[in-house]
């Protein structure tokens, strides 16, 4: 199943399933509260999803994030109970595309579980572009903090994720919003990471909204339920408040980036709850 917004086809790829821990994932939310939404195992970890978002249009074939891809160490694969192997390549060739068809990599933020599948690492070491006729499209000021070498970010953004893009010249730096191709817009927040970016995708009164790690998921459509990895978490309150409620009142598809059970969803605003999902697809 497809979601058709003007010109452009959309279909979820699978970039790994994942556990969480709960506590990260809430921040400041009793786990009393966030439980009764999402049921933790022994380990307080919750289950997430990559939902990496395929986007086509005729002339571009556009991937939004990339999944954590296979380079995590055996530490990372325990803790996070990684899948093996390459889920997103398998997605892609499950749905008839090569590695060599995308053209743009859209990178909403450079934290492992959305970069990593952006490079691969050869039998000899080298490691390389997974898309290598692709840009590799990243705001600047996230570009900026990723690689500062600040000792408090190391676990936050893995170099060997990065380095490649720079290295090979895929690398596309921007600054500020933009209509990067005709109908899809990227649009900073700050908020998660401070060049953190949203994909819109929009023709007339369609549109499809990937707000990334804004709102990972259905169960944080409240403005308040937060990630402990924000790094500034009254932005990401602000900013979440006002892309939730412009989809909800033009019926926008929000399509979540790492929900276990939805890949898409319209909402409504509600008197108690704030927002509320009125359909759901568990693919797109």
């Amino acid at each position: 199943m497809t979601l058709e917004i003007g010109p452009w086809r959309l279909e979820s790829v699978h970039g790994g399933r994942f556990w969480s821990d709960g506590g990260a994932m809430f921040g400041v939310v009793p786990r009393a509260l966030w439980s009764r939404r999402v049921q933790p195992d022994e380990k307080n970890r919750i289950p997430s999803r990559c939902h990496c978002l395929l986007a086509q249009d005729g002339t571009h074939t556009v991937l939004i994030d990339t999944g954590y891809g296979p380079k995590c160490s055996p530490r990372m694969k325990e803790l996070f109970s990684l899948e093996e192997g390459n889920p997103l390549l398998e997605s892609l060739s499950q749905k008839g595309v090569e590695p060599e068809q995308i053209t743009h990599v859209v990178l909403t933020h450079l934290h492992f579980d959305h970069a990593g599948g952006g490079t691969l690492r050869r039998e000899d070491g080298s490691l390389v572009p997974t898309f290598p006729k692709a840009r590799y499209v990243v705001q600047k000021a996230e570009w900026q903090v990723a690689t500062s070498g600040a000792p408090e970010l190391a676990g936050a953004y893995p170099q060997e994720n990065l380095t490649p893009l720079e290295q090979h010249g895929v690398l596309e730096l921007i600054d500020g919003p933009l209509e990067y191709l005709p109908g899809l817009w990227l649009f900073p927040t700050g908020g998660h990471t401070q060049g953190h970016q949203l994909v819109l995708i929009s023709s007339g009164d369609q549109g499809a909204l990937y707000p990334a790690d804004i709102c990972p998921s259905s169960a944080h459509l409240p403005t308040m339920w937060c990630m402990a990895f924000d790094t500034e978490v009254v932005v990401t309150r602000r900013v979440k408040h006002h892309w939730l409620t412009l989809a909800a009142q033009r019926g926008w598809w929000v399509i979540w980036d790492h929900d276990p059970q939805q890949a898409a969803a319209r909402i409504r605003t509600d008197a108690k709850s704030e927002f509320v999902v009125t359909e759901h697809r568990s693919e797109v």
